[in-house]
């Protein structure tokens, strides 16, 4: 079954598309996604394949989870997604497998694609200690994965976690981490803005640049402008 998944992939692959998005993903030496390898497919295409291979046992899932090939994890993670959602006996399982194997998911994208889905879902009710544990992580994806899962406290208009590892995180270095904080808090301000500017008042001077962008990214021109000078 595993190795019929994988000649779809072939059978799907672009060159000239994954020439496109090895650049777009940084693949280059030194960059975040140093050494990925794309085969060249979109995502609908991922995901038609992975409900096709749904019902992959756990053990083929982490052989493609292990691929080279970046859209073969994806596949992977989305079947993950997939079943998490369908299958409520087998989310704790779920769950724990996708903690055991963060080193494979080593790119925004599939971060993006799969953390609130699982890691946010399964938390909503229980206790989150785990995300701040992942915020302190020296790896890049694992902090990303501990503010990006909070989307799916934020949906539910639970603020606290995102906020706290927001915090933790604000004054970041990486690109991709400032990114998924002022994203998560110009979500939280879609829902409660006046919590998003009562943590934007207390922070907004040591906030990254690119972090503040985000998250003031809907506010009216003349108010962003005052944020960006520091007038407010």
């Amino acid at each position: 079954m595993l190795k019929d998944l994988k000649k779809e992939v072939e059978k799907l692959s672009n060159k000239k598309k994954a020439v496109l998005l090895q650049g777009f993903f940084k693949t280059r030496k030194g960059e975040y996604g140093e050494g990925d390898i794309f085969a060249g497919l979109t995502v609908p295409q991922s995901r038609e394949i992975a409900i096709k291979y749904k019902n992959l046992q756990f053990k083929e899932i982490q052989e493609l989870l292990k691929s080279k090939i970046h859209e073969e994890r994806l596949i992977a993670l989305l079947i993950l997604v997939h079943n998490f959602k369908k299958n409520l006996q087998d989310r704790k399982k779920i769950y724990e497998f996708y903690l055991k194997n963060t080193k494979y998911i080593n790119n925004w994208d599939l971060v993006d694609l799969s953390s609130h889905e699982i890691v946010g879902r399964y938390l909503i009710d229980k206790p989150k200690d785990v995300l701040l544990k992942l915020a302190k992580s020296s790896n890049l994806w694992e902090k990303r994965i501990s503010i990006i899962s909070t989307f799916e406290f934020i949906r539910d208009k639970n603020f606290e976690t995102s906020l706290k590892i927001a915090e933790m995180l604000i004054e970041d270095k990486e690109d991709l981490i400032q990114k998924a904080v002022g994203w998560m808090l110009r979500e939280i301000g879609k829902r409660d803005l006046r919590q998003e500017k009562n943590f934007l008042q207390k922070h907004y001077k040591k906030m990254g640049r690119t972090a503040l962008r985000y998250s003031i990214e809907k506010f009216p021109e003349e108010l962003r402008q005052k944020y960006l000078k520091g007038d407010i």
